[in-house]
């Protein structure tokens, strides 16, 4: 391994109350491809490189190695547990048993509290992992604020014990949160979200913005090794895309980094993937140095092509139109 990054170099990002966090996290779904100790060594690595971002989920089923990777880099003196940002995430099938999704997590991880935890879809529809992506419970319905908010309060209780810092919401629309928001006793830290130079969101991440919600990027690259169930033929390639590739030749480096530089100038938190050591140092470093230039942003700001890569089909309910149902097409939530 290269020599660890000064985290003095690592830009931040501020949170609601005024903590300040690393502005590039390390994201740790396989996507099908990579297993648990893979990932876990990865996490391993990277926090000796300067990592202090972990972003995890007990549906990634493999929160328990990534605890073990912990521990030894805290039995180590690589890392204080106060110097490490980690989240984790409830997932659809425990919305009624926060609490005891998030004690599960917190076992598995081998931690007091994590810092950071998602509702990770916004209702209850059960996805088994590595079912087909033509696959659907019969059981799955359209959002209802109601049981959302449900989930919410016990999310807020998790703070009132202490075994987390801080809440937040993910794969959410503008609809949704409208009709979240002003119920909420403690407002969301944190929004993650789909976030590409092919997919922006721009009226969804100002709209975090102005609520003091800071945007979680995933996909940042455009996610190269999704499942297959989330690939179409209509999907565009991030590194392909004229202001990606022609700052990648300007700066000398890969597309996918240009990616990462544009996401962390721009304002939000990337989490890219990656168990490759070469890969996931160059990512950390790539925002360190170099920054793109304003016209290079502006370039890339006019990319946008509205391609949303994850796009939850196997989370649809019987009668709904298709996947865009899930995400409230004209600004409305279908019933």
């Amino acid at each position: 391994m290269t020599n660890a990054i000064e985290q003095s170099r690592i830009p931040m990002r501020t949170l609601r109350g005024g903590e300040r966090i690393p502005c590039l996290g390390l994201g740790t779904f396989g996507s099908d491809k990579y297993g648990s100790e893979e990932i876990a060594e990865a996490v391993y690595g990277a926090v000796k490189y300067g990592y202090r971002f972990i972003d995890c989920a007990s549906v990634y089923q493999n929160e328990n190695r990534i605890g073990r990777v912990l521990e030894r880099l805290f039995s180590e003196n690589a890392v204080e547990r106060k110097a490490l940002f980690i989240t984790s995430k409830v997932w659809n099938d425990m919305h009624d048993r926060v609490l005891e999704s998030c004690k599960k997590s917190l076992a598995d991880l081998g931690l007091e509290y994590v810092d950071l935890y998602f509702v990770h879809w916004p209702f209850p529809n059960y996805h088994a992992p590595g079912c087909a992506g033509d696959s659907r419970n019969p059981d799955s319905r359209p959002f209802s604020a109601e049981e959302f908010m449900n989930t919410w309060r016990q999310c807020e209780e998790l703070v009132d014990r202490g075994l987390v810092r801080y809440i937040g919401m993910s794969n959410m629309t503008i609809a949704k949160l409208e009709a979240v928001l002003p119920l909420c006793r403690i407002q969301p830290a944190a929004l993650e979200m789909e976030l590409h130079p092919s997919f922006q969101q721009p009226e969804l991440f100002n709209y975090a913005l102005e609520h003091d919600i800071l945007p979680i990027g995933y996909c940042p690259i455009g996610s190269p090794s999704r499942p297959e169930r989330d690939r179409t033929a209509e999907d565009v390639a991030d590194g392909e895309l004229s202001g990606v590739a022609e700052a990648a030749r300007a700066h000398g480096v890969h597309p996918a980094l240009i990616c990462l530089k544009w996401a962390v100038q721009r304002g939000q938190v990337p989490i890219p993937f990656s168990v490759k050591p070469a890969q996931y140092e160059m990512n950390l470093r790539c925002i360190t140095e170099d920054p793109l230039t304003d016209q290079e942003m502006e370039a890339i700001a006019t990319e946008d092509r509205n391609c949303r890569l994850i796009k939850g089909q196997v989370f649809l309910w019987e009668g709904a139109g298709g996947w865009e149902d899930l995400w409230d097409p004209e600004g409305v939530i279908p019933g």
